[in-house]
């Protein structure tokens, strides 16, 4: 009884989540099929739903969005990418200095106890400043709840901005047949999900943080660059990763963080919208520095996390190698410093 009262409840979000994308996909919200997924989530976690996504859907998603980024890139892509390292590692740096001085501000005025503060306004790699934090003495719970609920802010207010600087919305694609949705060349599908299969695995046996979505995407992108493999991925596939990833942040929101959280959700929730106004600056630096379009230099300097940050890029056509080489940057700096700038918040608040 039981399991079929378990199952009932995944039948119900999922029905939800359909929902909820179509009416985003109708208002032409870049990253709909991640958003609708996430939101029914983040409703079904509250609200007691004892629902929990699997840790192997998660890598899944990863791989499979770590391929489509590197189906994207081209050499002439990565070669103006590599000119332009000095600056994007000063706007990485700047947004680092953000996440600090947020989670120093937190932690000065009282709101949050001890180094939750600086771990939960860590900047990116949410999943490793939640494993790190309880080494350090932080309440997990309160830095789970701190970064899950930026990530999902950040999505969210992503796709409004993106909507927003696409000016008029683009004109809706048709949609595709039955068979044009299930339709896939075998050989090249075959090798696509290779290389994100063997991608996940390598990034899980060496323990890199990130590595189930960067593995699969820099062997992909050689590969691909090389004219070796033609990466495939089907409709149906892309949107099975959307969701899985979408359900995995949102059903984090459980009822036990939440209200273990209550008191201080007015305190995080400007914090978290502090942060993001603060990369906002980083963003704008961006647009002086290098010659780029507001929207990808809001997409690459905003805090979120590198799978969602990517579909966004990818569904709003925004320059994809741009933003992931600032966000990939930013994921390796904040795992150096992370525990270094904990310490220095600590000391010095």
């Amino acid at each position: 009884m039981a399991a079929l009262k378990h199952r009932r409840r995944w039948l119900a979000l999922l029905g939800l989540s359909l929902l909820l994308t179509a009416v985003l996909e109708w208002a032409a919200l870049p990253g709909a099929l991640l958003l609708g997924p996430m939101i029914a989530a983040i409703a079904f976690g509250v609200g007691g739903a004892e629902l929990r996504s699997p840790r192997w859907s998660l890598i899944g998603a990863q791989a499979i969005i770590g391929c489509l980024i590197a189906r994207t890139l081209t050499p002439s892509i990565l070669g103006s990418v590599a000119q332009d390292w000095p600056t994007m590692l000063l706007v990485v740096a700047s947004t680092v200095i953000a996440g600090g001085i947020v989670g120093w501000a937190l932690l000065k005025s009282g709101t949050l106890p001890g180094t939750t503060a600086a771990w939960g306004c860590s900047p990116g790699a949410a999943t490793a400043m939640i494993a790190m934090a309880e080494e350090f003495g932080a309440d997990v719970r309160l830095v789970a709840f701190m970064q899950y609920l930026r990530v999902a802010i950040v999505v969210l207010s992503a796709s409004i901005v993106s909507r927003l600087l696409l000016g008029q919305a683009p004109p809706a694609a048709a949609l595709p047949t039955l068979a044009a949705w299930v339709a896939v060349a075998p050989l090249p599908f075959a090798a696509t999900l290779a290389i994100a299969a063997l991608g996940a695995v390598t990034a899980r046996r060496l323990k890199l943080t990130g590595g189930a979505v960067l593995v699969p995407m820099m062997l992909g992108t050689v590969l691909h660059v090389s004219g070796l493999v033609e990466i495939t991925l089907p409709p149906w596939l892309l949107g099975a990763a959307y969701t899985a990833l979408g359900w995995y942040v949102g059903l984090g929101f459980t009822r036990a963080v939440f209200l273990h959280a209550f008191r201080a959700i007015p305190q995080l929730l400007l914090s978290t919208l502090m942060l993001i106004g603060l990369c906002g600056v980083s963003a704008w630096l961006l647009t002086l520095l290098l010659d780029t379009d507001p929207l990808t230099a809001y997409l690459a300097t905003t805090p979120g996390g590198l799978d969602a940050v990517a579909i966004i890029a990818i569904t709003s056509h925004a320059d994809v190698s741009f933003v992931m080489a600032i966000q990939t940057m930013r994921l390796f700096v904040v795992m150096l410093t992370g525990p270094q700038i904990a310490r220095l918040i600590c000391r010095y608040a």
